[in-house]
């Protein structure tokens, strides 16, 4: 039987829809950790993001960030929706410009540093629009700077060790 591009998509999107969101939930059981702000995670999920923006789209990617801030705001709330998409959307959109761009050498432990340093921005800065507390950016700014590098190198990591397996994944659609 020959399955149309449009199927194989839908299957593709299904499946790393489904693990982003295993994924997130697993973080949301993460308990917050002390000198940091609530909520701040290692960002499992952006993972797949990252996957999609480097081998099946843009769009792919930026679906399932909004796949996933609304899944946030399902279980968590709209300010843990709200955070998610700040977050994910600006961190997605680096992970595009990056991992699409034909001149980029810094790999992916590199990328996902930088997308974790953009994730944080965006919350940050929604942390601070909510709130309407500023100087929330020097007194977590550093602390989440620190974290990002840590978990954007995990992330990054991830993806190096796993990117053959979903590639695979993404052959057999």
């Amino acid at each position: 039987m020959k399955t149309n591009k449009h199927t194989k998509q839908v299957a593709l999107l299904g499946i790393m829809g489904a693990l982003a969101l295993a994924l997130s939930f697993l973080e949301s059981l993460i308990p917050a950790l002390p000198g940091l702000p609530p909520g701040a995670k290692p960002g499992l999920s952006n993972i797949v993001t990252m996957f999609l923006a480097s081998s099946s789209g843009i769009a792919d990617a930026f679906f399932i960030t909004v796949l996933k801030a609304v899944f946030a705001g399902i279980t968590r709330g709209a300010t843990a929706m709200l955070m998610s998409a700040s977050g994910g959307l600006l961190s997605t959109a680096a992970a595009c410009i990056l991992l699409r761009s034909k001149k980029s050498n810094i790999g992916y432990i590199g990328i996902g540093i930088i997308c974790a340093v953009c994730h944080n921005i965006g919350q940050l800065i929604s942390a601070c629009l909510i709130s309407g507390t500023p100087s929330l950016i020097f007194g977590y700014g550093p602390l989440l700077l620190i974290f990002a590098v840590a978990t954007g190198f995990v992330t990054g990591t991830v993806l190096k060790t796993v990117i053959p397996a979903l590639n695979r994944i993404l052959n057999r659609l």
